[in-house]
């Protein structure tokens, strides 16, 4: 089991890579590592944070994708209708952009850290951008 260290804000977590269900979105994320970006909030998902990665594509098709990750269940959106993300959920989420429902690959899941959750979502909120960064552990 590969391990990610996530820092978000203040916070620390640390997430299962899901290789095993999407393999070819795995590969190609961490070649992106270390990632170093901003944390903001995304109202119009739901309890959600994303990172925007801008004109970015990891070159992968849908893989292990969803609409409806649980928190904690992080999703990479390749590009398309939209910018390229990473969608980092804290709550009930429904994963979407201005141009309608998007759909993620569920790349890593949050295994320690969880109950800090909720807290990362609010200071996006009612703070702003967070520093956030992924490395590979």
């Amino acid at each position: 089991m590969t391990t990610l260290r996530i820092t978000a804000g203040p916070f620390t977590f640390k997430a299962r890579l899901e290789d095993r269900d999407a393999p070819k979105t795995c590969a190609a994320i961490r070649k992106l590592l270390p990632l170093r970006s901003k944390l903001v909030h995304c109202r119009w998902s739901g309890e959600s944070t994303w990172v925007p990665m801008g004109s970015r594509r990891l070159e992968v098709d849908f893989e292990n994708h969803t609409s409806h990750p649980a928190p904690g269940q992080m999703l990479v959106y390749p590009g398309g209708f939209s910018e390229m993300e990473i969608l980092f959920p804290y709550g009930s989420t429904m994963f979407s952009s201005k141009v309608g429902q998007l759909a993620g690959n569920h790349f890593a899941t949050v295994v320690e850290g969880n109950e800090k959750l909720a807290e990362i979502g609010r200071l996006t909120l009612w703070e702003g951008a967070q520093d956030f960064t992924i490395t590979e552990e």
